[in-house]
This record gives structure tokens, C-alpha cells and sequence, in this order.
């Protein structure tokens, strides 16, 4: 591999920095600490420092020669409202806040890609450090956009990363299209009749009318999409209560989730369970009423980033360690909001296969810091490469066959 020698010399200092933010996890649009430790590593490499988007957010510019084309690296911040259940010495001060899903490590390793470049300033152009955060269900990226990440910090393209337990260290991913599902979540309220659990005709019973209603919204991906299109409908709560075992109930409640990676197919998914919803309501007497909420939208890499991020790659850890045949996640990410404003690139980085390689959102999880030199030697040489010489030539043909 060929690592950042100077981020490879410094990578001590960079783990006790990522262990620090670990044992002091921070949860959504509450990472004071986080903002105040990345905005003083920023001003102390002489970078400029912008913060207050989305509260806690902190935006890092460097400039560099004459050029006006502008990249954007982003990391989040923020942790998980989960107990740790690591006995390490750096593991979470704080019960029921937890790193584990390895912010701590993206944090880190933007931060030393930050402070390199720097020093080093072998780059035409201007980077902007996006320390984001409420990555976690929240949604900081949308956030940041509303109150004016882009007019602020006008940039072409936007790059994100992000670790992969259980592909290897020294491995990443990249995608050319689709890298994440979107996360929609739906409540359905089923109002019946209750009545004696013994004399049910007396009574419009909504369990049974649940029950059917799960069975039904099976068949939405099964027959209602093609069958070459990802999708997952899952019920993850159903609860009706008489409140006594003779008692049948009066109401119903379900929900769930929705993930597919095309937003012609949320509509499709969306109308669908209108439609069956109001089926089942006639059919069994019961009021169903549906609220379908779009969360994060679909993360799409732009292909021709993706051929960029790629290059760059191969040539840092070798063709054989970039991986482009791994399937997408039905998993989501708020860079997404990203990705819909600017043409951009979110990969994964191998975390490992073995002790800090468990999965994501697991109360043993941790940041493998082995890779802290690879993913901010990452960071280094894509903006290299993107604000370099070549990129330049390149960018001014265009200009002239325009």
C-alpha cells in the first residue's frame, strides 16, 4: 500500500485521539465536545473554521493556489443511544451512549488527512472538511443543507466514507450507482370494535384484520415490484391489548420499515400499501389508516465519481484490494442528502474480519485503527488527485470545447 508516510509516522497520536472521542460519545446535535476538539485541530493546522450549521456542525476551508474547483470530505460525529458492553480502557464514560458505528474513526482519520494537507499543499483548489453531525436517525446532512451548507461552502463534487466490519483491513468498496437503501418507516393504526373475547361476532376484531394485513403487505414486493428490484418491507411491531385474556381489543398498531433503492420504487411501495390497506379495512370492517413517512432517501453514487474514487484506489492499496462486486446495503446513510445536491462518492473501507471487526450498531463494536493511516491516506490522495495538475488540464479542455 502506498500510504501517507507522515500520517503512517503520526498514527499514535491519531488512535489516542479517536479513543478520546470513543470514550466520550456524543448523541445527535449534542457533539460539543466533538465540535470543540475537531474545530481546535482544524485552527491549530491553520485551517479556517466555520461552525453553527445544524447546532454542532463544524466546516473546515483550505485554500490552496488559484484554482476555483472545490471538493467537499465529509465524516459525522455523533454515536448511538446503546450501552457499551467493551471493558477496553477507552470505552464509553457515558451508559447508554456508544460509538458503534465508528464516527469516532471517520473523525479521526478526516482530521489527519486535514491537518497533512495542510502542511503539505500539493493540491490547486479548495477542500472543505464537513464535520457532520447527527448522522444516526436524524438526519444532520439535511439539516446543514437547509441552513446553507452549499451556498456557503460552494463545491462541485462531495466524498464520504465509511468502515466495513467484516471486509478486510486494507480492502474498500466502491459503487457505481446505488450504495444504500433509503429508510422509510410507516405506522398503521387498525380501529375495530372490541368485545367479549366469547362472543366475538359481536365485535369487529382487529388482530385479525393485523394478521391478514402483515400477510398482504408480503406480497407488495413479491408481486407488485419486478422481481430484479431490491426491496424490504418488514414489520417490526404489531400490538393489540384487551387488556385480559377474555377481552378483544379495539384498536391495532403496526410498523415498519421500507428499504429500495429507487425512488420510482418508494412511490410504487408507497401506493401499494394504500391500496392494501384500504382492502383489508373493507374486507374486514375495520378503519385502516396508513402513515407512510419518506426518511433518508437512497444513496446514489455518480458513476463517473465513482471511476475517479476507484483510480485513486487501486493506486493507493492495489486493484486486488478495491472491491466493486459487493452488493449494495439495505442499510441507510444521511449522506445521501448529499449525494441529491452534488455529483459524489461514498465508499466503504474494510474494518476487518476478526476483534474490532463486529458488526455495526453491536454493543462490542469498535473502530479498527489499524486502518486510521489508510482511510486518511484516502482522503489525501483524492484530493490530490481530484485538485491536481491533471485534473486542471483536464477541467480547462473542457471549459474550451464548451
Amino acid at each position: 500500500m502506498k500510504l501517507v508516510e507522515d500520517i503512517l509516522a503520526r498514527q499514535s497520536r491519531f488512535v489516542a485521539l479517536r479513543r478520546d472521542l470513543h470514550a466520550h460519545p456524543e448523541l445527535a446535535f449534542e457533539e460539543r465536545r466533538t465540535a470543540d476538539l475537531v474545530a481546535r485541530s482544524l485552527e491549530a493546522a491553520g485551517i479556517e473554521v466555520h461552525r453553527g450549521l445544524a447546532t454542532t456542525g463544524v466546516v473546515g476551508v483550505l485554500r490552496n493556489g488559484s484554482s476555483s474547483r472545490a471538493i467537499g470530505l465529509r465524516a459525522d460525529m455523533d454515536a448511538l443511544p446503546m450501552h457499551e458492553q467493551n471493558a477496553f480502557p477507552h470505552h464509553s464514560r457515558f451508559a447508554g451512549r456508544m460509538h458503534a458505528c465508528g464516527h469516532d474513526g471517520h473523525t479521526a482519520m478526516l482530521l489527519a488527512a486535514a491537518e497533512y494537507l495542510a502542511a503539505s499543499r500539493e493540491f490547486d483548489g479548495t477542500v472543505y472538511f464537513i464535520f457532520q453531525p447527527a448522522e444516526e436517525t436524524v438526519g444532520g446532512a439535511r439539516v446543514m443543507i437547509e441552513e446553507g451548507l452549499f451556498e456557503r461552502f460552494p463545491m462541485q463534487a462531495v466524498y464520504g466514507m465509511h468502515n466495513w466490519p467484516g471486509l478486510p483491513a486494507g480492502q474498500f468498496a466502491v459503487h457505481a450507482g446505488p450504495v444504500m437503501a433509503c429508510s422509510d418507516q410507516f405506522d398503521i393504526l387498525i380501529r375495530g370494535h372490541g368485545a367479549h373475547a366469547a362472543f366475538p361476532h359481536q365485535g369487529r376484531d382487529p388482530t385479525v384484520a393485523g394478521a391478514a394485513l402483515v400477510q398482504a403487505l408480503q406480497t407488495i414486493v413479491s408481486r407488485n415490484l419486478e422481481p430484479q428490484e431490491p426491496a424490504v418491507l418488514s414489520i417490526t411491531r404489531f400490538l393489540a391489548d384487551g387488556g385480559a385474556y377474555n377481552v378483544i381489543p379495539d384498536r391495532a398498531e403496526l410498523a415498519g420499515t421500507v428499504r429500495v433503492f429507487r425512488p420510482e420504487a418508494q412511490d410504487q411501495m408507497e401506493a401499494a400499501m394504500e391500496r392494501i390497506c384500504s382492502g383489508i379495512g373493507a374486507a374486514y370492517g375495520v378503519q385502516v389508516s396508513l402513515d407512510y413517512q419518506r426518511g433518508y432517501p437512497p444513496s446514489v453514487n455518480d458513476p463517473d465519481e465513482a471511476m475517479r474514487c476507484r483510480a485513486v484506489l487501486e493506486d493507493l492499496v492495489g486493484v486486488e484490494n478495491v472491491r466493486t462486486d459487493l452488493k449494495p446495503s439495505m442499510g441507510a446513510e444521511d449522506f445521501a442528502y448529499f449525494l441529491r445536491e452534488r455529483p459524489g462518492c461514498y465508499v466503504w473501507i474494510g474494518n476487518g474480519t476478526g476483534e474490532g471487526g463486529c458488526m455495526l450498531h453491536n454493543p462490542h463494536y469498535d473502530f479498527n485503527d489499524e486502518i486510521l493511516p489508510v482511510g486518511a491516506s484516502y482522503w489525501v490522495r483524492l484530493t490530490e488527485h481530484l485538485l491536481g495538475p491533471e485534473s486542471a488540464r483536464l477541467d480547462d479542455e473542457s471549459s474550451d470545447s464548451g
